[in-house]
């Protein structure tokens, strides 16, 4: 059982972490145009280049009815593109249009352009520091299951 005081580190850290997400969230014009789910299928596309609909649906945990409405709607825009598979007709593979690829870098580079001013104008060069090596841990606490 853990101790009061490794709860309270805990607890402090997940106030904190899920206070930057919501800030840096607001930190885009850009982003504000899709829905969460839609910006984590696109940033999914981005990462693993071509996904299965049903892929999508079970990587961000919402039925594949779901998924299709999404894909429609970013369809529409322009944001991904569809082909049939060569192997299986009634497979529809997606991916990111180059429409799509741009908005997302946008998104981001918004989102570290707020970050590095933030840190630039509260954050000493040593509480920089601090945060460069803290990068480790964060990443080993994102990874656990």
């Amino acid at each position: 059982m853990a101790n009061e005081k490794d709860i309270q580190l805990a607890s402090e850290l997940r106030i904190v972490v899920t206070r930057l997400i919501k800030k840096l969230r607001k930190q885009s014009l850009t982003a504000g145009q899709l829905s969460l789910t839609e910006r984590s299928t696109i940033a999914l596309l981005d990462q693993h280049q071509e996904l299965l609909p049903n892929e999508l649906a079970a990587m961000e945990k919402i039925t594949t009815q779901s998924m299709s409405q999404i894909l429609s709607n970013l369809l529409q825009r322009g944001l991904i593109k569809r082909r049939i598979s060569e192997t299986d007709k009634r497979k529809a593979i997606i991916s990111l249009s180059t429409l799509g690829r741009a908005m997302l870098y946008q998104v981001r580079n918004e989102r570290d352009e707020w970050l590095n001013k933030a840190l630039e104008a509260t954050c000493t060069l040593e509480e920089q520091a601090l945060l460069k090596k803290a990068i480790g841990p964060l990443t080993k606490l994102v990874d656990f299951d």
